[in-house]
């Protein structure tokens, strides 16, 4: 069993045991989050009416924050001395899947 759900402004294909990066979550490591549930795929049955995906639960225990790979912004303008430099590192958070419920 598998599902597809939102999670930090994307679509993710989660199952149960599935570890996952996710944006920025503010909750604690070690603390669980509930999903939003997409699509439901069991064996050959597939759910997608928003109605019976309502009642699906997809949790998740937040395992650790976590940052992104840094990004270096250059800013160069030909011939006028002009050159700005900036970095930036996304915030993270690693959760792992525990639950799917129907």
């Amino acid at each position: 069993m598998y599902a597809i759900v939102r999670a930090g402004g994307r679509q993710e294909k989660v199952s149960v045991g599935d570890v996952l990066i996710i944006d920025k979550v503010a909750v604690k490591a070690g603390e669980s989050i509930e999903l939003a549930a997409l699509l439901l795929v069991d064996g050959d049955k597939v759910t997608s009416d928003a109605e019976k995906l309502a009642k699906v639960s997809v949790k998740a225990e937040v395992v650790e924050a976590a940052k992104g790979p840094k990004i270096t912004i250059m800013k160069y303008k030909n011939k006028t001395g002009y050159k700005k430099r900036q970095g930036h590192r996304q915030p993270l958070t690693r959760v792992k899947v525990t639950a799917i419920e129907a």
